[in-house]
């Protein structure tokens, strides 16, 4: 899935913004939440799910009716629609400093960082600066991810069109060793996504391929702190879900969520197309995952985002 893809999937829905700034029991919530943590303790989400909900910071409108959002009021909207938390999809637009003390003052728990700079400046790239910039993006991802009380970073490594196999994958594996001093120290894994980059599978091949390039890509390293971030839509073109779970194993970290279809070679809402989320369900318990399912589809307000959190715990079997 490359970058203009990835955009152009999550403005689907963006039309349904609401028409009003925040509702009433949000904003008595945000003073509710805010109370709570003055202590600055980051608070973690409900005990006792095997499966934690959660969306895009992306997903979530910077603006309602005109009206510019707070980052606050951005992430209690996503409470409001009763998900787990967030994914910090937008860790590049934020400091540190800001992202923890929105999340101590709403209560609403960020798990992972992101910085979308990743497909631009590639930790494969032939420029040892335009690596060097990659590398320091990810450092940043790193540092926020900490503050803010999360339990790793999703990546891409690159692109397979910025030199050979050979060439490529040496690249980003040296640029990940560098960074995992820092992401042991912090605690926050280092984890791989499966995307439309050309690296790891055949991009042009078959629907029937394996997951195990990306399988002897992380165990390379040998380390705790690099692992899987398995987007489920992104590769049931190339391959069967279910088995790219069992392949994957304890290197399935965390799990991005939207649906596809092989008949009409698109993305689609989560629980429409082909993808047989029977065997996800299989495969996710044969590893006895437990831990966070992101949505990556089209956002919007509340209403909408409580939609795509109905979605997911229908396809997980959460309803």
């Amino acid at each position: 899935m490359t970058k203009a893809d990835r955009r152009q999937f999550l403005t689907i829905g963006a039309a349904a913004a609401a028409t009003t700034m925040l509702p009433g029991s949000l904003q008595a919530e945000h003073h509710k939440e805010a109370a709570s943590s003055a202590d600055g303790t980051v608070r973690p989400p409900a005990s006792g799910k095997r499966i934690l909900l959660s969306v895009k910071l992306g997903m979530i409108p910077k603006k309602i009716d005109g009206k510019e959002l707070t980052l606050n009021q951005r992430l209690l909207m996503a409470k409001e629609a009763g998900l787990d938390g967030v994914d910090f999809d937008q860790a590049g637009e934020h400091t540190v400093e800001a992202a923890k003390t929105a999340v101590q003052e709403t209560g609403v728990f960020a798990h992972n960082a992101i910085n979308h700079a990743h497909w631009k400046d590639t930790l494969t790239h032939s420029d040892p600066a335009i690596r060097a910039k990659g590398r320091a993006n990810i450092e940043h991802c790193l540092r926020l991810g900490h503050a803010v009380g999360g339990s790793g970073v999703l990546i891409v490594v690159g692109k397979g069109g910025d030199g050979t196999r050979q060439e490529v994958e040496e690249r980003c594996r040296e640029e990940i060793k560098a960074l995992l001093p820092l992401a042991a120290s912090l605690g926050q894994p280092i984890l791989i996504e499966n995307v439309w980059n050309q690296m790891f599978y055949d991009h042009g091949g078959s629907p029937d391929q394996g997951a195990e390039r990306f399988v002897d890509f992380v165990d390379s390293f040998q380390s705790p702190w690099v692992g899987m971030y398995y987007d489920i839509g992104n590769h049931w073109k190339y391959g069967q879900p279910g088995e790219w779970i069992r392949a994957f194993g304890h290197r399935c970290f965390k799990l991005d969520v939207k649906g596809f279809s092989r008949a009409r070679n698109k993305f689609t809402e989560i629980g429409e197309g082909d993808l047989p989320w029977d065997q996800v369900r299989q495969g996710l318990a044969d590893i006895n995952f437990t831990g966070w399912a992101t949505a990556e589809v089209g956002g919007g307000d509340v209403k909408r985002l409580t939609k795509v959190r109905e979605q997911m715990q229908n396809v997980f079997g959460l309803a």
